[in-house]
Formats: structure tokens, sequence, C-alpha cells
């Protein structure tokens, strides 16, 4: 009995004065004045601290059933008569009580109103352990009746109200509890172990006072209404997620309001594809990153080259129509390029660089990026991943196609000691601009390795397919229609071939492009044209195996031979400059280039420095095709290559120069201000001859011998050995047949070399690959490599045999030294080879090595020009044999799969059982 009266004391002594108070009670909740003003026949500050802690931990345990309430109920109205005329201390139990005086009075005032029953005191003993339970159940079974209440009483406060014998219950109080029901929800770590045997219960309530709630008000309405969203967010999103969903859903309502595709469906691959309809940019606006990137996206997915051109056609249609000022940074990103190759203006990101950054932006360490790069094998792929599932508190702007390119550009531009910083700075701010898969391809171009199998003349031919059913300028989407397909294809192909010698004679797009835009593809001849200055892409020779073969295929016709000398490309460049109205050669802006556009003026600053001796009075301005090669200028004798390669690559000063070059100049293509690719070879011969001298041991025309019969050939080609040169070059003289092809591997030039006898009329560039760890003699070196052709089409490397003979003892060392450089884990997702002949240690491609073979085969167990010969194999190389390594060359530039093909084919063995036909005069 002492203990239920310790309990109930403090209840009895607010219920005396919330008899006479209910609505200074009222007030007291919502006035600044001191509650003992408002009360002051109650000790406040205890009963209000005990009050506030007891009944906030009754609350927090789950309320007995409906049937215990009931039970219980008039024991507890009897007890509180008894506790009412003991008055202990309120603070005797020692424990101070959870809940707010709000709470305390609404519960005593529906006690006071019950009826009073006499109990025996055992009872009261019996019931003292469940007092807790008792008031719980009572503080949210049932609400309270309440008519005087102030409806401005927020629902937080009343949620404890209760009683069990208020016979009106308000429709306000009902929402109360079932509120207070939720609450129950957000459970203490303890609370949650029980939760399975708790759950009944809760139920039960709810469902008792949702079957009670028959007549709601329109303020519970209201609360109702405010209170579902706050439930959804609680349960089921983060508030941040919902906020992006709502804000990604009214940007696709906008769109679809606009009439605009939504960039997430944006599908370039629709068959009867319209530039505007289909778009997912307004006209004028810059087109969006996500476009190209859905456009590579279908590119990548698919192998067939038609459908290829189709789908990026159908993208630079849009841009052509909408936005032309995106149609450069467009086919650049295509290209996966950012300035002429002749510019030499590279990315310079290293691989580990692009992880720092990815890391650091999604919180993962470099360890981790590197092992997942390594299991991919496709960084883009793994940055994709980890982007998807990055949140950021605010999203950034969505990125656009020029402002991606211009921000690869500024990071090929960056330079100095911090560049690497701001550089890994600048990636990071795009990286977390990125949506869906346009991060895959923003590293991939950093990387610079798209790999989606999009060729450089895919693109042109899409260009010119785009151009020729959207012209620019014109008001027609689409000028295929009213035409036959024959009749369509027939117009693609003539402004393809127009925009194809274009570029090979000015191989700039920001010159192409403006001119394309304003004046159509028709007019592009007259304002793109050979300039010096601007490098051209070399015309190239087709193999011959033997002297017959040449005689098969100039027979009829006058041709010359010359010497094929074992050096390095040069196409040197004088541009004209005015003085006083006179035009002169400037001397001081020529520039050297290589086969593959490549600068190499500071490379020879000696030849820029005999130009004058070279030049002749009358010339202004020049493009010369000539030939370096390393000169002894005692013995007056040409080196090898090898000796030439020994030469810096790069910002050479003619002071520390060793090794000398004499340059054998065997063609012209521009003189004073004129074009000559299209004028004879013989025609071109005399202006070479007329404008420009020879000086011995620096500057010398090609040895050249105008030869009609087998003998004549194969006398000039055993001269051609004895003078240290690779064999012979056969060129028609005269006719179309003769004219400068530039950007052809045409059969109007023949290299004929001397080791035709030993079975290929040509050595074969290789890419290194892999390599196999050398055994016995070759301990501690690689003793093997796995050797690869490069297929332009679909952008890999082919397995195309191993090798491993060759190689003296010092080449071994020296090669296995340079590939150190190159080792990675795993190949490249691009790699193509055999499993039966994985490497003991993979490498990047970097290395192109020069080889001699018996003869070519087909293999099931090499992946060289799959598809081309045979549609289940490839094409190997029998007897394999290493000559030297090619600097000159980049991996791209080694031996195609196309050209694998055609030596295969060409073989007198083969030549006659296949008529697949081959067009051995493309651009290459």
């Amino acid at each position: 009995m002492n203990c239920f009266n310790k309990l109930f004391l403090p209840c009895k002594l607010v219920v005396t004065g919330a008899n006479r108070l209910v609505r200074p009670s009222v007030r007291c909740l919502q006035s600044s004045k001191p509650r003992s003003l408002l009360f002051p026949s109650i000790d406040t500050l205890q009963v209000r601290n005990m009050a506030q802690k007891s009944i906030m931990s009754f609350f927090k345990i789950t309320p007995k059933k409906d049937a215990e309430i009931k039970k219980e109920q008039p024991e507890n109205d009897t007890s509180l008569e008894d506790a009412e005329m003991k008055e202990p201390s309120p603070v005797q139990n020692g424990k101070a009580k959870r809940s707010s005086k709000r709470q305390r009075l609404d519960t005593s005032s529906s006690e006071s109103q019950s009826p009073k029953k006499e109990s025996p005191p055992t009872s009261v003993t019996k019931k003292k352990v469940k007092r807790q339970r008792i008031e719980s159940s009572e503080s949210e079974s049932e609400p309270i009746k309440s008519p005087e209440k102030s409806p401005e009483i927020s629902p937080k406060k009343s949620n404890s109200n209760s009683t069990e014998t208020s016979p009106v219950q308000s429709p306000e109080k009902e929402i109360e509890i079932k509120k207070s029901g939720n609450a129950k929800t957000y459970q203490s770590p303890k609370s949650k172990k029980a939760k399975g045997k708790k759950e009944g219960k809760n139920d039960y309530i709810a469902k008792k006072v949702i079957k009670k709630e028959k007549y709601p008000s329109p303020e519970s309405q209201s609360i109702k209404k405010e209170k579902s969203p706050l439930k959804e967010n609680g349960k089921d999103k983060t508030p941040e997620k919902k906020a992006k969903e709502v804000k990604k859903e009214a940007s696709v309502k906008k769109e679809k309001e606009s009439g605009l595709v939504p960039e997430t469906e944006y599908d370039p691959t629709k068959s009867k594809y319209h530039p505007i309809n289909d778009a997912c940019w307004a006209p004028n606006q810059p087109v969006p990153y996500l476009a190209l990137a859905k456009t590579l996206e279908a590119i990548e997915a698919i192998s067939a080259r038609l459908k290829i051109v189709e789908i990026l056609s159908n993208y630079l249609r849009s841009v052509i129509v909408l936005t032309p000022e995106d149609l450069l940074p467009s086919v650049y990103l295509c290209l996966n390029q950012i300035a002429p190759a002749y510019h030499s203006l590279e990315l310079g990101i290293a691989e580990t660089y692009l992880m720092k950054a990815i890391g650091q932006s999604t919180g993962r360490t470099l360890a981790q990026m590197k092992a997942a790069a390594q299991k991919t094998g496709d960084l883009g792929a793994v940055a994709e991943q980890a982007r998807s599932t990055q949140r950021t508190m605010f999203t950034p702007p969505p990125l656009k196609t020029r402002a991606v390119f211009n921000a690869l550009k500024d990071i090929a531009g960056m330079t100095g000691q911090a560049s690497v910083n701001k550089k890994i700075g600048k990636i990071q701010s795009l990286y977390v601009a990125c949506r869906f898969s346009e991060s895959r391809y923003l590293i991939r171009s950093l990387e610079g390795k798209l790999r989606i199998g999009l060729a450089e003349q895919s693109v042109l031919q899409a260009l010119a397919q785009a151009t020729a059913t959207s012209p620019p300028g014109s008001d027609v989407l689409d000028a295929s229609q009213g035409l036959s397909a024959a009749e369509f294809k027939a117009i693609v192909d003539e402004q393809a071939l127009i925009i194809k010698t274009t570029y090979c004679e000015c191989p700039n797009y920001e010159m192409i492009i403006p001119v394309l835009l304003e004046h159509g593809v028709k007019a592009l001849p007259q304002h793109c044209k050979l300039t010096p200055g601007i490098p051209l892409k070399p015309m190239l020779a087709h193999p011959t195996k033997g002297v017959h073969e040449v005689l098969n295929r100039f027979e009829g016709t006058r041709f010359t031979c010359e010497y094929k000398y074992d050096g390095e490309r040069a196409q040197i460049h004088v541009p004209k400059v005015e003085k006083d109205g006179k035009e002169s050669a400037d001397l001081q802006t020529a520039s050297i280039f290589s086969r593959n556009q490549e600068n190499n003026t500071t490379k020879y600053p000696d030849i820029l420095q005999r130009l004058p001796s070279l030049l002749k009075a009358e010339v202004s301005s020049c493009v010369l095709d000539c030939e370096a090669v390393a000169y002894d200028t005692v013995n007056k004798q040409i080196l090898p290559f090898q000796i030439l390669s020994t030469r810096k690559r790069k910002d050479a000063s003619s002071a520390e120069i060793k090794v000398q070059v004499c340059v054998f100049v065997f063609d012209l293509l521009y003189l004073n201000g004129r074009a000559l690719v299209r004028e004879p070879l013989e025609e071109r011969r005399k202006l070479l001859r007329e404008n420009f001298n020879e000086v011995e041991g620096e500057w010398q025309f090609a040895t050249a011998k105008d030869c009609s019969s087998m003998d004549e050939v194969q006398q000039f080609l055993d001269d051609a050995v004895k003078g240290s040169c690779e064999g012979l070059m056969v060129k028609t003289l005269e006719g179309d047949h003769a004219r400068y092809d530039i950007a052809r591997r045409s059969h109007n030039w023949l290299k004929l070399k001397k080791d035709y006898l030993e079975g290929v009329g040509d050595t074969i560039d290789v890419v290194v690959i892999g390599g196999y760890h050398g055994r016995g003699k070759r301990r501690g070196v690689y003793g093997g490599f796995l050797l690869a052709c490069y297929d332009n089409s679909s952008e890999e490397y082919q397995a195309l045999c191993k090798i491993g003979t060759g190689f003296s003892d010092e080449d071994l060392q020296t090669l296995t030294k340079t590939l150190e450089e190159h080792v990675i884990e795993t190949p490249r997702n691009y790699y193509r080879y055999d499993t039966s002949h994985a490497a003991d240690a993979w490498f990047a491609p970097a290395c192109v090595w020069e080889i001699r073979c018996a003869d070519l085969s087909l293999s099931p167990a090499h992946r060289a020009a799959m598809g081309l010969v045979d549609p289940e194999r490839g094409v190997s190389l029998r007897f394999p044999r290493f000559i030297r390594v090619r600097d000159d060359k980049t991996p791209e530039q080694a031996t195609s799969a196309q050209q694998i093909a055609q030596m295969y084919l060409s073989q007198d063995q083969v030549k006659n059982s296949t008529s697949k036909p081959v067009n051995f005069d493309d651009f290459y």
C-alpha cells in the first residue's frame, strides 16, 4: 500500500488543481508567466519533474490490451482516493518520473471523473508492480473528453491525453492517438528486441482507433494530409532522395511540355530519325554531352559499319540543324582528338592520375581503383560504376558537349610544376557532373582510347551522309525523300569523296567544318586546299614479291624505278612571306613533319639550316616529300636506320648532333602557291629538278631510272642493294595513275624489296602485347613475345604470331629493359588473342617492331584479320624473324589487319582459290 501511495500521490495533487484550473492549464502551456503563479496551491517544481519523467517512461512501454485496461481501471480509481488521504512525500521513491505537467493534468482529470469504488488493500498490493503499464495504457488507449480545449493546441502537446469513461470522444483526439501510435515506431534498441511480441498489441489498438474514427473533422483530415508525406519520407525515402526524384520528374515533365525528348530517352538508332523532333535539345541551345554519350554507347553496342555510320549521322544531323556551333566539338570528340595531329597537343594524363581523380571524387583509395581496373580492364567502365553509386549534396549542372571539349583542351594546355594537380582538379569537376554513361566516355577520352570501333573514315562517311540528308543552311530536313535508295546512295558517295579528298589535302577540321556549314560540301575544294604548314597524309606503296609482278602491273605504261632509302619520311613545308610587295620563302617558319603528321621541326634543326642551299631564288613556297637518312659524311655512304633512331627526338641542338643526315628529295607537292598533287609524276619531277639544288651529303635527288624490261629492273635492284638501300620504288610516270594519291596505299606505287625472295614481298610492322619468360640461356629476360596487328575498324590489337628468333643477346637485354616500362597486370579489353597463347607478362601497346616471315597461313589460334579472309580463323605468320625496332611509328600505324588479309590473298597458293574482292586503293 505504501508503494501504491508513492505512485499516485503526484497524480492526486495534479487532479486537485486540474479540476479547478482546466482553462488556466491550457493557458499555462502557452503563457510566458511562471507556472507557480497559475497554480499557487501546488509545489510545481517537484510535481512537474516527477510527472514528466514518469509519464515519458510509460509511453515507451507497449500498452495492454483493451480487456486488461477495463479490468484494472476500477482498482486504480479507488487507489487514487486512498493516495490522496495519505499524501506521502513526492520524492520518497527516489526516482524522477518522466512526463509533462500537461499530460499529468489530463490524466488526473480523467481519473477524477470516473466512479469511485472501494477495493481491498490486497488488490492494491497485487497491482502495484503494474503501475507503469496501467498508466501507459490509459494514456494511449482512448482519447479524453475535452470540450473546453482550444483548437489551437497542437497535436503534439495533446498526444498523451487519454480516458476511458468519457462519453463523448473528440475526432481530433482520435487522430492524435493515431499519430502517437506512429511515434511508437521510433523505438530504442532495447525495445526493438521485443518488436515481435509487442506488434500485435499495437495493431489491436490501432484497429480500434480506426474503427472509432467515423466522422473525422476537417482539421483531422488536414492533419492526415500533412502526415502522409512525412510518413513516406520516414519509412520509404530519404528527403534528399525524394527531392532529387521530384526535381527529375519536374525536369522530364518540363521537357515533355516543351516538346523535347528527355535526355535520358534520346535514341539516335531510330530508323526514321527526325533531326528536330527526336532531338533532346532546343534550337540554338548547347548540345548535351549525354546525347553524344548515348550515341557513342549505341555505336559501341554494334559492329555493323553501315549501322554505325547511320547512328552517327543521325546525331550529326540534329547538331547541324539545331546547333551547328557544336559540330566541330562533336566530330573531335568522336575521333578522340582535341586538335589537328600536327599541333602535337596531347592530354598527357597517365592512368594512375585518372584513378586518383576518380578515387578522390568517390571516396575510394588508389589501391581499390587499381584492383577494379585490373579486374574489368576498362577504367571507363569502373568510373561509370563508381559514379552511379555516388551521392552529392548539390547536383552540378548537366555537361554540355562544347564545355567538355573546351575543358579537355584546357587540360592539354596545362604545363608547369603544379600542372598535374590542376589537371586532376579539372578532371574531378567534370567527373562529378557526369550522368549515366557520360563518365565512361569522359574517362576514355582522357585516356586517349575511346575503343568503340569508330574509325576516322567512318566519321567522314557519317558526316557526308548527314550533310546529304540535312544540307547545312537549308530548310530541308530529309533530302532522301522522293529519291530511290540507289540515287540517294550515289549522292552520299559523291559528297563523301569530296570530304575525304579535302581532308587528305587539308587535314584540319577547324578549317573544313566552318566552310562546310557556310558554303556546303561542294565548295570545300575551293576553300580548303593544300597549304604550306598543314601536313598532308603521304601516299604509300603496295608491296610486291618479284620483278614479274611489276611488269604485269605496269604493262604498256611508262614507269620509273627509284631507290628505296632506309630512313624516316620527312615532309618539308616552306611558307611564303611578303616584303615590300615581293614574295619570298619564309625560312624562319619552315617546318618538318613525319609520315604520321608529327611535327619534327625541333628534331632536325640541321636540315632547316641547310634550306637556303636547297632553294633557288625563284622559289617562294613549297612542300617537298623526302627521306631523311643517316649519312657518313667521311665515307660518303648511307648508314642503317638503327643509327638514325639514336638521334634525340625533340629539342635537339645543332652543336650536340652526332648523327648527320642527308635528305633525299623524291617528290614535289606544292610550288609557289600551286598544288601539284593532281599533276603526273613526270611533270612534278621536272619542276623539282628545275627549282632546287643538289648538295652532296646534304640535299640529293632520289636516284631513279626509267625501265622497260625485267632485266633492267633486276639490275637496278641489285645496284640499290649495293648502295645500302632497302630496294626499289616503282612508279608510273604519266596518265591519271601518275598523280599523287594523298592518304592512299595505291597500286600506282609498288615497292620491291631485296628480301622478296624469302616468300613475302614486304616486312611487317607489329605491336608487342605480351612476353614469355626465357629459359636456359635466356633466363632473366624475355625469351619470346606475342605480336599483334592493329585493326582500324574495330580499334583493337589482334594476335598475329609468337616470335623468338632473330634476337641477339644484347637485343634481348635492351628490349626487356624497354618493355618493363610498359608492363600491365592484365591484358587490355581490346586485345584479341587465344587463351592458349596467354603471356607471362602483358604490355601496353607502345613498342612497334619490324619483322620478316616466310609466308602467311590461316590459324585457328590467332585472331589477326579474322572475318576478312575466313569467318572462324585468323591469319598467322610462318617463321617470323625480328629485324629492328620502329621508333618512327606509333602502334596505330602498325601493319593493319586489312593489309595482313591482302598479303595472304596475294600469295600464289591462295590467289586463285578465292573470289572475294578487296579494295586495295582505299584511304588508309
